[in-house]
């Protein structure tokens, strides 16, 4: 028989101090987002369905939790992510006419971990671009997800990039159904071979050396000048190609301590990328921190097809991750009537002071917060000395 207060399998509630810690990189990221032009929206948790999964595909799909509305009796989901929320509000509630800087943070809900120990209720912030084609803006976003690891203590970074067209130029031309697509895309993911040459077996040639040579194409900058060498020259590929070179040099110049890689067969994610993209990592992490790209398509089912580029994190994750903050120092403070006490109190935390008042048969208490000082009657005053 099952105990009413238990949560289902990874659900979990989040407890002070991480609560704490997850809300203060909330506020900093939030801030850092503001600081480089982003406004800050928040989608509803839930859609109508066809909204919610317009143009995502089907891991997208198989990850949202469905219900039926009492209202209207449609098809509602419960978000697994919020890039095509933010596309909708960029395409029918702002309509603006030029560039749109759009950040979010907010709970998504997965009906399957990402992992083990994953949870089914990642917090997603994340921040993107609407109506800039050039490179300047996936560059843009790559750096305010650099900013954001930074500020939330985590170093030793990699960022690994790919393109979403080398494989669509592979394949250009060719008429692949849905299943066959899948079997190419797990064997890319898996780096499996057997596996990629059993699902490119129908293939021409051309396409099937280039998908092989996907499989060994990661590393560092050499991997750009083998895959001009080894893939077909075709107009997608090479445009990638530059575009990766571009981009990491930028990075470089900017961020020296940060690792720049490539991994020409990595597509994991959702379906909707379109150009360039990436995942960065941190020493000792085999999950990625934080993915992102350009997805110029994510629009095009709200009837305005704008061009987008963006990332998101989870900040369970980087919390989890992430190296503790000292708390910040309070003020203890005994509980009483006296006008002047109560006064003293009010004016502290005007001042933006924590003051945690002891209540009274609590003397002994409130050891989880960082006191180091407190307000003491001196001499008929009320003042605030060092524990």
């Amino acid at each position: 028989m099952s105990s009413a207060w238990l949560l289902p399998e990874h659900i979990a509630d989040v407890l002070p101090a991480q609560a704490r810690r997850i809300e203060e990189l909330r506020r900093d990221l939030l801030d850092g987002a503001r600081g480089y032009g982003f406004e800050l929206v928040m989608p509803p948790l839930l859609e109508h369905l066809d909204s919610l999964l317009s143009g995502a595909g089907r891991e997208l799909d198989l990850k949202t939790f469905k219900l039926v509305d009492q209202l209207s009796g449609r098809t509602l989901g419960v978000r697994a992510d919020t890039t095509s929320q933010v596309a909708r509000i960029d395409a029918h509630l702002l309509n603006r006419r030029g560039v749109t800087r759009l950040c979010y943070c907010g709970p998504v809900l997965h009906t399957r971990p990402d992992g083990l120990h994953g949870t089914r209720e990642p917090l997603q912030f994340g921040a993107e671009i609407y109506g800039h084609a050039g490179l300047e803006a996936d560059l843009e976003v790559q750096e305010l997800a650099l900013d954001a690891l930074r500020r939330a203590g985590i170093t030793q970074l990699t960022l690994d990039m790919g393109d979403a067209r080398i494989v669509r130029g592979l394949l250009a031309g060719l008429s692949l159904d849905a299943s066959m697509l899948a079997q190419i895309y797990a064997a890319l993911a898996a780096k499996d071979q057997a596996a990629m040459d059993a699902a490119s077996a129908p293939l021409p040639d051309a396409a099937r050396q280039g998908l092989r040579a996907l499989l060994r194409l990661y590393g560092g900058q050499d991997v750009l000048q083998a895959a001009r060498q080894e893939l077909p020259a075709h107009p997608l590929i090479h445009a990638a190609l530059d575009d990766l070179g571009w981009l990491a040099q930028h990075l470089r110049q900017a961020y020296p301590d940060v690792r720049i890689g490539f991994d020409l067969a990595d597509h994991s994610g959702y379906a909707y990328y379109s150009g360039a993209r990436f995942a960065i990592f941190s020493a000792g992490t085999s999950d990625a921190l934080v993915r992102g790209g350009r997805y110029d398509e994510v629009g095009a089912v709200f009837g305005r097809n704008r061009p987008a580029a963006g990332f998101s994190t989870d900040l369970k994750q980087l919390v989890a991750v992430a190296p503790v903050r000292a708390m910040r120092p309070a003020i203890r403070a005994p509980w009483g009537e006296q006008p002047e006490l109560r006064a003293a109190v009010r004016a502290l935390r005007e001042q933006g002071e924590s003051v945690v008042c002891i209540l009274p048969g609590h003397e002994h208490e409130g050891e989880e917060f960082a006191c180091d000082r407190e307000l003491a009657l001196v001499e008929g005053q009320w003042l605030v000395r060092a524990l």
